[in-house]
């Protein structure tokens, strides 16, 4: 196998992420990649969005639950998980943004990260 086929454990949680957030019918996953931007704060950005804080909450569990049972990874922080409008789950190499659609059109973070590398998930439902 070339070295190019060979995924960053960075990369696996990414890909990891994206699955659990499909789980729960997550809208909108955007993949921002970071590693060429100097001094980011991680490697990978993943963004999606609910339709309310109900599903909002229910994608940032099944985020937890879906990367802790498939390859054993645990977030180093939770945040947001009291208002369900914007929750950040914190993996260190990666940090997922769970969005109420509203919350997630104000901060734009896609905008604000704009030198990254995009990569757009088409939604599933």
């Amino acid at each position: 196998m070339s070295k190019k086929n060979i995924k960053s454990e960075s990369q696996i949680l990414c890909d990891t992420i994206v699955e659990g957030m499909q789980e729960n019918k997550a809208n909108d996953i955007v993949v921002l990649d970071l590693r060429e931007i100097e001094n980011a704060v991680c490697d990978f950005f993943v963004i999606c969005s609910g339709d309310s804080s109900t599903q909002v909450d229910g994608i940032g569990s099944s985020v937890t639950r879906y990367t802790r049972e498939n390859i054993a990874e645990k977030p180093w922080k939770i945040e947001g998980q009291n208002n369900s409008e914007w929750v950040l789950i914190d993996y260190v190499s990666v940090v997922a943004h769970v969005f109420y659609r509203e919350t997630r059109d104000f901060y734009n973070l896609e905008d604000l990260w704009a030198d990254a590398i995009r990569k757009d998930i088409p939604n599933l439902n």
